[in-house]
């Protein structure tokens, strides 16, 4: 979505789409439920078009650019969530906070293999079984804060920011050498946090769901074959060209859906009612980000230290999709340097010279993607999967205003102290 354009600048009227669209997923499921469930594609499709007319009247280089990160956003989550949904993680007994913890430290780490998408759709569906008898908001909440985007800042493998930014010449193991310590400190912190609030919500409990909880667990897996289509979906990422890609995407996708067997599919309760969900929203999303973004490009904010390139990503990839605006920084940052993000070789140099910078942007691009649904792909999946399945979860301002700034930005604020400020105690 980062592309040169021939307009000398974009409107700021044509922002307005976008604020709309946010203000729609907002108040749409609050202020008018029944017409938003059955119109939010209307709602969607028609702000997009909006930024779509204008490009097409003046330059659609944007446009295009925007169409082909769109499928191949489309392409990522539906083919994983095709291939997760054949795969059945059946948990006998219920889990103590100790065992949800374990399960979201295995979570994190399974994220930079799999990257967070891909553990986020195989994991939901288990992690909402094992705590069903007191599955409440705060286990989807914290899930989407662990497991579908901190845990995965250790690989390019882990988020799509760090992707990009592998594809653009940063190394392989850069991100593991120098973001391993601000893993650490944010997955173990959340963790904690986590653990004090499923304890209270654990004592709470029934001394009958209790007991049960304390019962010796069984795990039983069914469709392990799938393995083979997601080790597929994996080098299709990282091997392969775009339309080879998605090509290979959409044969794991079919090989899944043809060969599990159903009743895989059916204690799972799969369907695609949230791959719609968030194919719709996304598309209006992809398409009136795509203005917003080319003016961050023309008006990029003045930064001068590490800190104010942490909360600048961060601040942005919680409302625009955390891919992008991890570009639009790591170029204005090469730019301060003099160097091109379109050179692999300015970007190496970039990367040792001034590790902390790209650091900081790393870090807040990956971070901040879970303050908001749509900060990063699979948050929204996560969110209708967990409704679909019956649990209740937070709506758009209740995820941000109940736990996203008073848990998860307090968290990442002193983050930001222990790393990127000037008395900073990590290095």
């Amino acid at each position: 979505m980062i592309a040169d354009t021939a307009m000398n600048a974009t409107p700021v009227w044509l922002l307005a789409p976008f604020a709309l669209l946010l203000l729609s997923i907002a108040m749409g499921p609050v202020a008018f439920p029944h017409f938003w469930h059955r119109r939010y594609p209307v709602v969607a499709v028609g702000l997009g078009l909006v930024s779509v007319g204008f490009y097409l009247l003046h330059d659609a280089t944007p446009l295009v650019h925007a169409a082909e990160e769109y499928l191949g956003f489309i392409a990522l989550i539906g083919s994983l969530y095709l291939v997760s949904g054949g795969i059945h993680i059946r948990v006998k007994g219920e889990a103590t906070p100790l065992v949800n913890c374990l399960f979201l430290l295995i979570g994190a780490v399974l994220a930079n293999f799999i990257g967070t998408t891909g553990a986020s759709m195989l994991l939901i569906r288990p992690w909402i079984r094992m705590n069903r008898y007191r599955v409440t908001a705060f286990h989807i909440v914290f899930f989407i804060f662990i497991v579908s985007n901190v845990g995965g800042c250790l690989t390019p493998i882990g988020d799509p920011p760090l992707f990009m930014g592998y594809l653009k010449g940063i190394p392989f193991w850069w991100v593991f050498e120098h973001c391993w310590q601000g893993w650490a400190v944010a997955v173990a912190g959340l963790i904690v946090i986590f653990y004090c609030l499923d304890r209270a919500n654990f004592l709470r409990a029934p001394r009958d769901v209790r007991e049960k909880e304390t019962a010796h667990e069984e795990w039983t897996f069914r469709g392990l074959g799938n393995l083979v289509f997601l080790g597929l979906i994996l080098f299709a990422v990282l091997r392969l060209p775009m339309w080879w890609r998605e090509g290979a995407m959409l044969v794991a996708a079919l090989g899944s859906w043809f060969t599990t067997p159903r009743g895989v599919h059916e204690m799972n309760h799969f369907d695609f009612a949230p791959l719609k969900e968030v194919a719709w929203l996304f598309a209006g999303i992809f398409a009136t980000m795509t203005p917003a973004l080319a003016y961050l490009q023309q008006s990029p904010p003045p930064l001068s230290s590490d800190l104010s390139y942490y909360w600048a990503t961060g601040a942005l990839s919680g409302v625009l999709d955390n891919a992008p605006t991890y570009l639009a920084f790591l170029a204005t940052a090469l730019g301060q340097q003099h160097l091109a993000l379109s050179d692999p070789a300015h970007v190496i140099t970039f990367a040792h010279t001034h590790a902390g910078t790209l650091e900081a942007i790393s870090l807040g691009a990956v971070f901040f993607g879970a303050m908001t649904y749509i900060g990063n792909g699979p948050n929204f999946m996560v969110k209708a999967i967990a409704e679909h399945s019956k649990v209740s979860t937070p709506t758009f301002l209740g995820y941000i205003l109940r736990y996203a700034l008073p848990v998860l930005l307090s968290f990442l604020a002193l983050i930001g102290f222990l790393f990127f400020s000037r008395w900073h105690i990590f290095w």
